[in-house]
């Protein structure tokens, strides 16, 4: 077959409709992936909005950043992957590089990671994003170690469920801040859950004897961002993965505190350390099938009918775990 089903975006604010488009050959340096499964973000949300200018992806345009499934063909000066393996990967749907809402993607292969055997297309295609967003701020920002006190805030979220599960993974004693019913989650992934309305000088205080955290993750940022800053230790450290805005720096500098932001888009933008993002998903694979990764999926099923409904659950924070549409 020469041609694929897709679900296009054609401008700011319109719904998806079906259509047909060319199915794509592999070049030198790709793979050839037949699509299982999307995973569906809030910024796929945003960009079908106009409200991501930093992910520059201009409509009309398929969408889809994470994909998960097999191996179709595999082109010039690809090693590591051959037809039938099962793999997944954030391999587009920003930068005008097509998305994951199609039968077919011709992506670089040094995106990609063979999928946890442990886990279903489904549980894989929701992991690329917020796992390699996690990765890069706790492990390659933060350089967390075992024994240390690490703060999440929004520790049930996309992101912060991954931050609370990798630093448990690097024997951390960790601490997630989310609604108060979420706390029975935030237990089952091993950390110890906060009130998100109590203040932040009340837990420094309670778990840290007024010392504060040494890595605070804030993946909530606005606000979230000088909550981290008046939470970490002296010389501790803060990650966000939304840190926009503007802030006073006064109470982290105070402490000879650090900053890192993370932007894990900038592979697929710009081409530069996209080996990196595969090497970071096959520590995916080894934590998960490890048994100490488990991912967070809504169950409500979707395809390739009724995208648009699980993009309204997301933009109405109805979501409860990550959205996955089954596309074969």
């Amino acid at each position: 077959m020469d041609t694929m089903k897709v679900e296009m975006t054609e401008q700011n604010g319109s719904t998806f409709h079906q259509t047909t488009a060319a199915r794509p050959v592999a070049a030198a340096g790709e793979v050839l992936v037949r699509i299982a499964a999307s995973g569906v973000n809030p910024l796929d949300t945003k960009i079908r909005a106009g409200n991501a200018a930093h992910a520059a992806h201009p409509l009309p345009a398929i969408l889809g950043i994470d994909l998960a499934g097999v191996v179709e063909a595999v082109g010039g000066e690809v090693s590591g992957f051959n037809p039938g393996d099962e793999v997944y990967g954030m391999t587009g749907g920003v930068g005008g590089i097509q998305g994951s809402l199609a039968e077919y993607s011709a992506v670089d292969a040094r995106l990609l990671a063979l999928k946890p055997s442990t886990l279903s297309m489904r549980e894989a295609a929701s992991l690329p994003l917020v796992f390699i967003t996690a990765w890069e701020g706790l492990v390659d920002r933060a350089k967390v170690k075992r024994g240390q006190k690490v703060l999440v805030l929004g520790g049930a979220g996309g992101v912060g469920n991954m931050v609370v599960q990798i630093a448990t993974s690097f024997d951390a004693d960790v601490y997630a801040v989310d609604g108060p019913q979420k706390a029975d989650y935030i237990r089952s992934i091993g950390a110890t859950a906060i009130d998100r309305l109590e203040d932040v000088n009340e837990y420094v205080s309670r778990y840290t004897q007024g010392h504060g955290f040494d890595v605070v993750y804030d993946t909530l940022g606005g606000t979230g961002l000088d909550t981290a800053f008046n939470a970490v230790a002296r010389f501790g450290h803060v990650v966000s993965s939304l840190g926009w805005g503007t802030h006073s720096l006064a109470p982290l500098s105070f402490k000879a505190a650090t900053y890192s932001g993370v932007f894990t888009l900038l592979p697929l933008l710009t081409g530069e350390g996209r080996a990196h993002h595969g090497d970071i998903l096959r520590e995916a694979t080894r934590l998960a099938e490890a048994g100490k990764l488990v991912p967070r999926l809504d169950p409500r099923r979707f395809d390739m009918t009724n995208v648009a409904a699980a993009h309204r659950l997301i933009e109405t924070r109805q979501a409860n775990g990550k959205l996955v549409i089954d596309i074969g």
